[in-house]
């Protein structure tokens, strides 16, 4: 697998290129930066060409074109990496799960057949393929699939990432900022596990460069019970928020109607569930190394100021 990466000072293949999806969104983001810092030709596939701004004609944009796989992988023909974020947060229009799945399949055999060195798969933790999730039991299809497709794999399979263009972290200090009282759902005492940004792509790129097949844990260092992360946040931004517990089908009934107010999916139904069921949690050892209290403490002044919806984000023309 040589001119894999640039690293232990060998020259960049300048007939080689990596792939990253979604270039302009938020893991694909930090990793097409890092792969573009170290000298690499990095080409991206997305469904919005025009959202590159940041890397004007150093990413050339390919489409996914999911309906036509022998041009997609043509497209891909030369790639050494390829390193793979698309997903869908929650159904929305024709794309659900089961198109999600579908699609990010075909990128796996196109991948495969364009001749790829290695294809790195952001997952998710505690992928299960049997899940009444739909979400869950979707990423754990997909690495099943990927693991049995005779393809070179990494598997990163983070919690909930956290960094400057979050939604989740950002979103919750919103909502801590506008309203006299925020609702957790059920006991709180349910983990989270939150892992850098910065740190989700450092570990793509060193599992992109082990010769070997691996699975890991992309989590942080910190854990704590949603009820503390949120007093928290709270205390880093001086909210004055009551925080109390909420029966978890009124929290989301709550999240539907707010929803409606700031034109966006809050939280679904599946992920208050997943949260609730310990599946943003690990029990291996930690692979980020960035506290989310640590950074928190130097960006709290600009978190929560704005709220972030998911669905102009993605769904934006």
């Amino acid at each position: 697998m040589e001119n894999l990466f640039v690293r232990k000072g060998k020259a960049v293949n300048q007939d080689v290129f990596d792939v990253v999806t979604g270039a302009a969104s938020y893991t694909g983001k930090y990793i097409t930066r890092k792969l573009l810092a170290s000298g690499h030709r990095v080409k991206t596939l997305t469904g919005h060409p025009n959202r590159i701004d940041e890397f004007k004609d150093k990413v050339q944009c390919l489409p996914f074109n999911f309906d036509k796989p022998d041009e997609l992988t043509r497209s891909l023909v030369g790639a050494e990496v390829f390193c793979n974020t698309y997903w869908v947060r929650f159904p929305h229009g024709e794309l659900d799960f089961d198109s999600a799945v579908k699609n990010t399949q075909i990128l796996m055999r196109s991948a495969k057949e364009a001749g790829v060195k290695k294809f790195v798969h952001a997952s998710i933790a505690n992928p299960d393929e049997n899940s009444r999730l739909a979400y869950y039991r979707g990423k754990g299809i997909l690495e099943k699939y990927l693991m049995q497709l005779g393809i070179s794999y990494a598997v990163l399979r983070p919690t909930v990432i956290f960094g400057p263009e979050d939604i989740l972290i950002n979103n919750i200090a919103w909502f801590l900022r506008k309203f006299p009282v925020f609702g957790i759902p059920g006991n709180g005492k349910y983990r989270i596990q939150p892992i850098f940004v910065e740190d989700m792509a450092d570990l793509a790129i060193k599992s992109a460069e082990a010769m070997a097949d691996t699975v890991v844990d992309a989590v942080g260092p910190e854990s704590f019970t949603f009820t503390e992360l949120v007093q928290l946040i709270a205390s880093k931004i001086d909210s004055n928020a009551k925080i109390i517990p909420v029966p978890p089908l009124l929290a989301w009934a709550l999240l539907q109607f707010l929803g409606y107010f700031v034109g966006d999916k809050i939280l679904t139904k599946e992920e208050v569930d997943g949260l609730m069921m310990d599946l943003l949690v690990s029990t291996a050892t930690p692979t980020g190394t960035t506290r989310f209290s640590s950074w928190l403490n130097e960006h709290a002044a600009e978190i929560g100021l704005v709220y972030t919806s998911e669905l102009k984000r993605h769904f934006r023309k």
